[in-house]
């Protein structure tokens, strides 16, 4: 399928073909009908890509510290690098969508195949879009003023945060594309509206809408013309919708309102507020957030749980269909409101000159396929006419981007998972050690399908069954979210595949006894086996710890500590059930390196969590030979210190390794230091892994060994709920 996707680093805009996304449980699948571009934030996007990168430096001051940050730990080279991958990863462009349902997923109620829908799908021929991201079109509402659904639910939740009542004036700062919906909804709502806009363009169409549109400039006074208007009282309430780093357009706002009058942000301006302005008056100021309550809400966007309407009367989703209702009673025009129809195929014709003006250009799909009759329903029965839509061929899940050119000699694998590991440390890890990669899996296939692009890679697919179902594949290398480890890695063990899955290797008791009963069924042959992600005991470090401490019969004592730095709270890894928390989802990394450098399993877990985070905790460890561990996860140290630090004590002799630098040796007569680049051993560890699938004699870590270090990683949530020490063995 085609799809728009943008690149910050060249600022090229392309029309990509790539794979077609599967159907997600919870998730509609849609062909695409009409899309619409945002002249706003498809602009600022296009522009970013566009800049220099001394330009996008001075834009995001947050970013370059961070990555100043990186360079102190990581070092230049490496920072840059990453730096330039970010850079390099392709950006879907779109939200305004409308097309036909061709696909419904599991747990999803209320649509069938064939409803006309409007959703914040992308410009893609197809897209896969979670149930409260989608609602249903009316019978007498277009596919060109459908496509307007997303953004006018930004409009209408500003509107909605500024409570307009009747004969009340307001103010439309900015008449854009959504200061024009705006204006109509608070219209809608009996309200008097002013409107203000330095482009004589849009100031003329919504003036034909009814509202009383000035040209803003020049002569014109905008608070003195408001007062004016008013008898000197002020508005009611002031909605901004501009665009502008002006510090001026907050302060206009707040000198044309009446006295506790209500000013919503819905654009973007300078937040510079003159405190006198709103401290005479005591006005009200809010920003409004996209399209409603439930936006970024994981829980409500992706699992589907929606806000009882009751308690939360307008939703994102409700949002939505409250405009499509708006353009069905025909109080809400948008079609007016379109300066350009283009064909998909041309749609160069828009973002290589963005800066031309008008408000609203629609991409329109697949015109030229023969036109067939679905749906009717409750509107053929009232006498009205079915939808017209037209097919498509069956969407393409697996696109080859070149030609296959292994030896027989090579052991061909298959990459799942597209995401920042994959393709800042997996993918170069790979290359590294002459992988024959076939097969890049990824969710949307516009992450994948770049990345097949860059290495090489025959093909970029989002159907996981199909690399299960490819004989020539015999490693799978996984690298998606945490939740889909458990089931993905039983599959591919199941279809005889050596499996390499980053950490933890799963969230449960239950998803481990499942994986140990695929394991036992299958038997000790060459295939089917699995390691973990457990890249730091292949360092260069680690490896010569654990050499200088063979010689000792005497037990050891580790200290691990890492500096993680904190992560906001709505990342996808701190969700129990998609990232299982941060101290199951990466503090397993030095659980398992604890059992690397004692040579023991752990027997028992204890965990003392600072001040109830749920990503700070000090993780005791006894193992069965006597050794004890500390694992110190932290996320509330400061980033100038090392990441990484991991000490061990035994015989009257000490190791210190920081940051995978440099390793110290106190006490040993043959070593004092190491000191080589910063290297954690992926390279290593991916290389043991095509090793290994090639030549047999299973994992490169030994399952008893992972096995226990899931074990012990599960006691951890436990053990801070019982504030004592548990038995892995009861796990």
């Amino acid at each position: 399928m085609l799809q728009i996707v943008t690149n910050f680093r060249t600022g090229e805009t392309k029309l990509n073909e790539v794979p077609a996304p599967t159907l997600e449980r919870g998730h509609l699948l849609i062909a695409t009908r009409r899309t619409l571009v945002s002249q706003g934030t498809e602009k600022m996007l296009v522009q970013f890509g566009k800049a220099s990168l001394f330009q996008k430096a001075r834009s995001q001051p947050a970013k370059v510290r961070h990555v100043l940050d990186k360079i102190r730990t990581d070092g230049l080279l490496p920072t840059v690098e990453a730096v330039f991958r970010k850079l390099d990863e392709p950006m879907p462009l779109g939200y305004c969508n409308v097309g036909v349902v061709i696909g419904v997923g599991d747990g999803v109620m209320g649509f069938e195949v064939g409803d006309r829908v409007a959703s914040n799908g992308p410009h893609a021929e197809v897209v896969s879009v979670p149930t409260n991201l989608v609602a249903k079109v009316p019978y007498n509402v277009s596919d060109d003023a459908g496509s307007f659904t997303i953004i006018g639910a930004i409009g209408l939740q500003g509107v909605r945060l500024a409570k307009p009542e009747l004969a009340e004036t307001f103010v439309v700062i900015g008449l854009g594309l959504i200061g024009q919906i705006t204006a109509q909804l608070l219209q809608a709502h009996g309200c008097r509206v002013i409107g203000f806009d330095f482009d004589h363009t849009k100031v003329e169409l919504a003036s034909r809408f009814g509202v009383e549109a000035i040209m803003a400039g020049g002569e014109v006074d905008v608070v003195q013309h408001v007062l004016s208007r008013t008898g000197s009282v002020g508005c009611d309430g002031v909605i901004i919708t501009a665009s502008s780093k002006s510090n001026d357009v907050i302060a206009q706002a707040a000198q044309m309102s009446r006295k506790r009058g209500r000013i919503v942000l819905v654009g973007v301006v300078g937040l510079n507020i003159n405190r006198a302005d709103f401290y005479e008056k005591e006005l009200s100021f809010q920003v409004s957030c996209s399209y409603g309550p439930g936006r970024y809400e994981n829980t409500y966007e992706e699992k589907g749980l929606d806000y009882p309407l009751a308690f939360v009367r307008w939703t994102e989703n409700r949002n939505f269909q409250a405009v499509l209702d708006a353009m069905s009673r025909g109080v809400l025009r948008v079609e007016e409101l379109i300066t350009r129809r283009v064909p998909l195929a041309s749609f160069g014709q828009i973002y290589e000159n963005m800066d031309a003006g008008g408000l609203a250009s629609v991409l329109v799909y697949g015109d030229d396929a023969p036109a067939v009759m679905v749906g009717g329903g409750e509107e053929s029965r009232n006498g009205r006419e079915p939808f017209i839509v037209r097919p498509m061929v069956k969407p393409v899940t697996t696109l080859k981007i070149s030609e296959c050119l292994f030896t027989p000699s090579d052991v061909v694998i298959a990459v799942v998972g597209a995401g920042n590991f994959t393709k800042m440390t997996a993918l170069p890890a790979l290359v590294a050690v002459h992988s024959a990669i076939k097969t890049i899996v990824s969710a949307g296939g516009v992450s994948g399908t770049a990345l097949a692009k860059k290495y090489s890679i025959p093909f970029s697919s989002t159907d996981f069954q199909a690399v299960l179902d490819d004989q020539e594949v015999k490693g799978v290398v996984i690298t998606t979210r945490h939740n889909l480890h458990a089931s993905q890695t039983i599959s591919a063990i199941k279809a005889g595949k050596c499996v390499l899955v980053e950490k933890p290797l799963c969230l449960s008791a239950v998803e481990l006894r499942q994986i140990e009963a695929v394991l036992d069924a299958r038997g000790s042959g060459n295939g089917g086996w699995v390691s973990v992600g457990f890249n730091r005991r292949f360092s260069p470090h680690i490896e010569q710890m654990r050499k200088l401490l063979e010689a000792s019969s005497s037990p050891v004592a580790v200290i691990a500590t890492m500096n993680a730095g904190a992560i906001p709270l709505n990342h996808w890894v701190h969700d129990p059930e998609i990232g299982g928390g941060r101290l199951v989802g990466e503090a397993c990394h030095f659980i398992d390196l604890a059992i690397f450098l004692t040579g023991s399993l752990v027997s028992e877990v204890s965990v003392v969590a600072l001040g109830g985070a749920s990503d700070s905790a000090s993780i005791l460890l006894r193992h069965v030979n006597g050794s004890s561990s500390v694992v110190n996860y932290l996320a509330n140290g400061n980033r100038e210190l090392s990441k990484e630090r991991v000490e061990v004590h035994s015989d009257g002799r000490s190791l210190l390794l920081d940051n995978f630098r440099e390793l110290r040796g106190l006490g040993f007569r043959s070593f004092s230091k190491l000191k080589i680049k910063h290297d954690k051993g992926h390279v290593r560890q991916f290389g043991l892994f095509v090793e290994r699938v090639k030549l047999g004699g299973g994992p490169p870590i030994p399952w008893s060994e992972v096995a226990n270090s899931a074990r012990a990683t599960l006691a951890i949530p436990l053990a801070i709920a019982r504030r004592q020490w548990v038995r892995v063995e009861d796990i």
